[in-house]
Order: structure tokens, then sequence, then C-alpha cells
């Protein structure tokens, strides 16, 4: 399958290079945004066409699109190639706003063509094992969890697009998207959720650097996630209580893109009485960016994403609604 790339900055050469490695992939072009992207791209990958318009890098024969390019340039470039009949794999998240992801979703129906949103935790052995024992029961129907995040705060990436509101969004569209999709996730034997209340301390306009989310259930269930950027290093904690049993999970590192973390799972399981230990030795971003793209690839070749734009769509609204509560000061309501 013929592979096009379009964005080339940090995060995009680790996926030029993993589209490199991996077998029955060729990766066959690269749109890159500024003079030094595509300057990047040509001498890391010589035979391979570097393009600045979209519409010449399109107008060559490509099977699939990877876009890792700025958040709000999500929409226009996704819309572009299912337009052209190509399949789609993008960042997440899938839009800066509902309408952008409602555009999305209408041009893949409209083409044909599927679309795979970078939620790659969703693959991860370690991440993807908690889904699996909740699908299971073994410990009961999840009923409270919190994720936390602390971590150094973010690089502004190429011209500064990380550090600008009108271009990544706001940063609960950066990583606390994962985490909102993850529990979505996890805790959806409890249909939708009701409200979302939020604080920050960024102020009314801002980013919201520091970040607590409690989302709440119907049934009485709730989960909270925890963003605390202006720390150190990378550090990921999970906890979940079920009605028999819980769950609880780390991820520590230097940094997010390092290969040997530290990283672990324990479970406590209905009836047992004392939990069962679990070590990850591969578990973390390139591990996972590897994975999802393989399993796109694949998707697209026999019809089923890994990760469709609606559920995408539904961690994005979340986290919309998450920047509303903490404009407001008040709880909520969701509709999703």
């Amino acid at each position: 399958m013929r592979v096009g790339l379009i964005g080339y900055g940090a995060w995009g050469k680790w996926h030029a290079k993993a589209l490199s490695e991996l077998p029955g992939i060729t990766l066959a072009a690269i749109l890159g945004h500024g003079e030094a992207s595509r300057t990047s791209a040509a001498a890391d990958h010589p035979t391979v066409p570097v393009f600045a318009d979209r519409d010449q890098f399109l107008a060559i024969r490509l099977d699939a699109v990877d876009i890792v390019s700025p958040n709000h340039t999500h929409a226009d470039h996704a819309v572009a190639a299912l337009a052209a009949g190509c399949h789609v794999i993008v960042e997440k998240p899938l839009a800066n706003d509902e309408p952008g992801c409602d555009r999305i979703i209408a041009a893949a129906t409209a083409a044909n063509r599927l679309v795979s949103v970078g939620h790659e935790l969703r693959v991860s052995t370690q991440w993807g094992m908690i889904r699996a024992e909740i699908a299971a029961g073994t410990i009961g129907l999840p009923m409270a969890a919190t994720y936390s995040l602390f971590r150094r705060p973010f690089r502004p990436g190429a011209g500064g697009w990380r550090h600008d509101k009108s271009r990544v969004g706001s940063w609960i569209l950066e990583e606390p998207v994962h985490f909102f999709d993850l529990l979505l996730w996890y805790f959806a034997a409890h249909g939708n959720p009701d409200s979302i209340r939020a604080d920050s301390s960024a102020g009314d306009g801002a980013l919201q650097a520091n970040l607590t989310a409690t989302v709440r259930y119907a049934s009485g269930a709730y989960f909270t996630v925890n963003q605390i950027l202006s720390g150190f290093e990378h550090h990921c904690a999970l906890d979940i209580g079920g009605t028999d049993g819980a769950i609880r999970t780390w991820w520590s590192g230097a940094d997010a893109r390092i290969t040997e973390p530290e990283a672990g799972l324990s479970i406590l399981r209905r009836g047992a009485t004392e939990p069962e230990r679990h070590i990850f030795r591969q578990s973390g971003e390139l591990f996972e960016l590897t994975e999802h793209l393989r399993r796109s690839i694949a998707g697209f070749q026999t019809g089923i994403s890994p990760m469709p734009p609606h559920d995408a769509r539904r961690a994005v609204l979340l986290c919309l609604a998450a920047e509303e509560a903490c404009r407001t000061g008040k709880t909520t309501p969701l509709i999703m």
C-alpha cells in the first residue's frame, strides 16, 4: 500500500520512520509545510518525493494519507485526501471543533473510505489489557477511576503552533483527549456520560495548563482526569475501582518517547485476596505508533478501522465540554 505523509515535524519524523519499516507499505510522498521540514524530509528519505503543494502531493497515486500536521489543519487535509480517494490516518485530535469532526466523517462516507485516528493507546499491550479485563468482568463493573499525568511543559512545536490557541485548540486536546477516550472506552457499559465539571490553573481564554476534570454518569459511576504541565519528565498513573475488584497501572520515563520505561499493572480480580502483577517492557508511544499504523493499514485492506472517527469525535466533544466547564466554573451537561 502506497502511503503519503502530511507533516514532517518531530512526530512526523517518527511516523515516516515507522511507515518506511513496516512490511507491505511504501512511503510514497511527503508534504512539508515549511522549507526546513521539506529539507529535512528530503535528507532523511532521499528516494521519496517531497512536496510543498497539497494538490501536487495528492495528484500522485496514493492509497492512504497519514496526517501529522498541526491540529487546526487536520480537517482540511483529511477532507482533501478523502475526496482524492485515499483512506486517512490522522493524528489526534480528529479536529479542533465539532464542525471539523463532522466534515471529516461526512467526507469519509461520501468517498466510501476509512479514517483511523491516532488514539494509539487503544492498541497498547498495557492499556489494551485493561479493556480486556473489564470486558471479561474480572473486576465487575468499573465505578470510579482517576487518571493522572505529570509531565514537563509542552514544547512549542514548529512555528510555535502548540502554544497558539488558534492552532492547537487547547492543551486539553493534546493529551487529555487520549485519557478521555480511554475512560469512555473502559466505562462503555454505563452508556454516555451525563455531565463534566472541570477546573484549570489557566485564566479565561488560555490553554488550560493544569487541569482536573470529573465526568459523571447517571448510574453513579464517574472518572477524573488530572493533568499537571508544570512538572518534569513524563509520568502517568490510572486507578480503577470496580464492583468486584480493582486495577492500577503506571508508566514513567524521562520522556514520553523512550523505549525503556518503567511500566506495570496490578489487578485484584474478583474473589482474589492478592493483586496479580504485570511488567511491560515494550510500552509507550513509539511502540504504539508502529502498531497503530500497522493496524490502520490492515484495517483499510479489510474494511475495518481500528479507531473510527465517530469514537474520536466523542473524545473531542468531551475536551470541548471540559474547556467550557473551565470557563464557566459550572457543571456542563453532556450531549454525546
